[in-house]
């Protein structure tokens, strides 16, 4: 589905004191990053604020004058879009995934689902949060029925600065998505940094957190089936010697990422080379065994 994205991250942050909220890091990796990371397929990425850096490219722009407020900011980020479909997220959302971002483009009736552009189906999308607050900030929209309305509030009141956004959203006809229970979190105060620091740590989701801040940090696209390589860490592990684990599974990935080279698909790689050195491990270990066994019976 071809859209554009638009990343809000120039507010003033005052209940941070300031901060440059956009670059405060969950999980080692900034708030910017981490919304970036939820909508890599987006044909065009516009942030709207000050430059700083970011894990892939963007388009930059700021509204005018700075500070104007969300509505003002949406305006600037608009007018370097050309897509038919817009996704429009805020800067510090550090639990926003690819399956919320997929399933407000193709909201049933939504922007791009049944009845998209071009068709009669809703203006946009937008992330219902678990205690049933619309979040505006979190959301698809037509482009077209998102300029006209800021056109028409322009005129209404000589300016869109200053402009909250619900003075644009109540206009719209808007299909909401309920969320799921951690994706429209987002990180307005020090204590809910904290928080969002302490969950991306919690025993049920550090793994998959962690998987995904280093595919990101090394610029790897790769479904990685966790258990898989934790088996074959296991198996390494007990079959022949602790440090064997993390070796093992290096030249896996290793491995892999040749046969890759090649043409072969990277996770049925990872898939077959991980097959392979966990049925060596598994020899290793019987043959251990049946040395053992052999040596106490002759003992």
């Amino acid at each position: 589905m071809s859209y554009d994205a638009i990343v809000l991250a120039g507010g003033a942050a005052r209940r941070l004191g300031g901060a440059d909220k956009p670059a405060l890091s969950v999980g080692g990796r900034a708030l910017l990053d981490r919304v970036l990371d939820a909508c890599p397929d987006a044909r065009t990425t516009v942030v709207v604020g000050g430059r700083r850096p970011t894990a892939r490219p963007v388009h930059w722009t700021r509204e005018d004058p700075p500070g104007g407020g969300p509505v003002a900011a949406l305006d600037a980020g608009l007018r370097r879009t050309t897509a038919e479909l817009v996704l429009v997220l805020s800067a510090d959302l550090p639990f926003l995934d690819r399956e919320t971002v997929r399933a407000l483009l193709e909201a049933p009736g939504g922007p791009g689902g049944p009845g998209g552009p071009g068709a009669d189906g809703a203006d946009g999308a937008l992330l219902r949060d678990p205690d049933g607050r619309d979040q505006p900030l979190v959301a698809a929209y037509r482009a077209e029925p998102l300029r006209r309305e800021i056109a028409l509030l322009a005129t209404e009141h000589g300016r869109l600065t200053g402009l909250p956004l619900r003075a644009l959203t109540a206009e719209l006809d808007l299909v909401r998505v309920t969320s799921r229970p951690l994706a429209s979190f987002d990180c307005d105060t020090w204590d809910d940094l904290a928080v969002a620091r302490a969950r991306i740590r919690e025993h049920g989701s550090v793994l998959e957190q962690w998987i995904t801040a280093v595919k990101s940090e090394l610029g790897i696209d790769l479904t990685v089936d966790t258990k898989m390589l934790l088996d074959l860490a296991r198996d390494a592990a007990h079959g022949v010697a602790r440090p064997a684990a993390p070796l093992t599974t290096f030249l896996v990935g290793y491995a892999a990422a040749h046969a890759a080279a090649t043409g072969a698909d990277p996770a049925q790689a990872v898939a077959e080379a991980s097959r392979k050195a966990a049925d060596l491990a598994l020899r290793w270990a019987d043959e251990a065994a049946a040395d053992s066994a052999e040596q106490n019976g002759s003992g």
